[in-house]
């Protein structure tokens, strides 16, 4: 089905990942970025059947008038069974759900440690699907696994540090970069035009990948903002946070604060007079 696109396809977009609602389902997340203002929504294919279903993905998008602009491959270790287990061919249906809904953007995790022949061909075969299909396969960066003494369990190959990967497209996420003690707004930097997709939220160094609401950790995300402006940054700023734990207002007002910060440092809507 057709979806109507409600952003400049030229301009910055603000988009709404569906991980944000959880526990609450895909359909939600369509609710919400409808209601809110989101520019779109990046769909977290997951263990949620509508989120790996093009189709029934279509039509909320037709629906709620909100389209996907992204497509968040299974990757994750809790989504290692959703459309099989061959990695590749996860990548493929990635792609082909991306084509389907008109997203322009993969978002795919560098492999674990334990997919050695994923692995060994990761960069080489992302570069071959971006030839293939046109899209935008950008790989996120991840963060070292470390054990109860503080020393680094190796979880990921070739690297969970993106910056060392030879691909020509890198998604940042600010919580990961919190928990790897890298600081966001020098990646953005180092990574030049590398960088093609964010997963704006916040973080710190702690134990666990927490998505904070920005301003609630260390990354600065108003500064990465401000860079991501200066370097004239045209890609998606996805609002990636965590309201686990949250009622369904006060998931909406979290939601609601996030996209508020993020247009007011665009400079998509004014900034409050103090």
């Amino acid at each position: 089905m057709d979806t109507v696109t409600r952003f400049d396809d030229d301009g910055l977009r603000v988009v709404l990942s569906s991980s944000s609602v959880y526990p609450e389902s895909t359909a939600a997340a369509f609710a919400l970025a409808s209601r809110l203002g989101y520019h779109g929504v990046e769909i977290m294919v997951g263990t949620d059947a509508t989120s790996a279903d093009p189709h029934a993905l279509a039509e909320l998008a037709s629906y709620h008038q909100v389209p996907v602009t992204a497509i968040h491959a299974p990757t994750l270790l809790l989504t290692q069974r959703v459309w099989g287990t061959d990695p590749w061919a996860k990548l493929e249906r990635a792609g082909e759900a991306a084509a389907t809904l008109g997203a322009a953007v993969v978002v795919v995790h560098p492999p674990f440690r334990w997919q050695r022949n994923y692995a060994s061909v990761f960069t080489d075969g992302i570069r071959r699907l971006e030839a293939n299909t046109g899209l935008i396969y950008a790989v996120e960066n991840m963060y070292p696994w470390r054990g109860p003494g503080g020393g680094e369990v190796r979880a990921y190959a070739p690297s969970w540090d993106s910056s060392l990967l030879d691909c020509d497209h890198l998604t940042l996420d600010l919580s990961h970069a919190a928990i790897a003690r890298q600081h966001s707004v020098e990646l953005v930097r180092d990574w030049g035009e590398r960088l093609a997709h964010v997963h704006l939220t916040d973080g710190t160094d702690g134990p666990t990948d927490q998505h904070l609401l920005p301003g609630e950790g260390d990354q600065d995300p108003g500064a990465v903002i401000d860079e991501l402006m200066r370097t004239g940054y045209t890609g998606q700023v996805v609002a990636e946070v965590s309201t686990r734990g949250m009622t369904r207002h006060e998931r909406a007002a979290a939601l609601k604060r996030t996209l508020d910060f993020i247009q007011v440092r665009v400079g998509l809507t004014e900034r409050p007079s103090s």
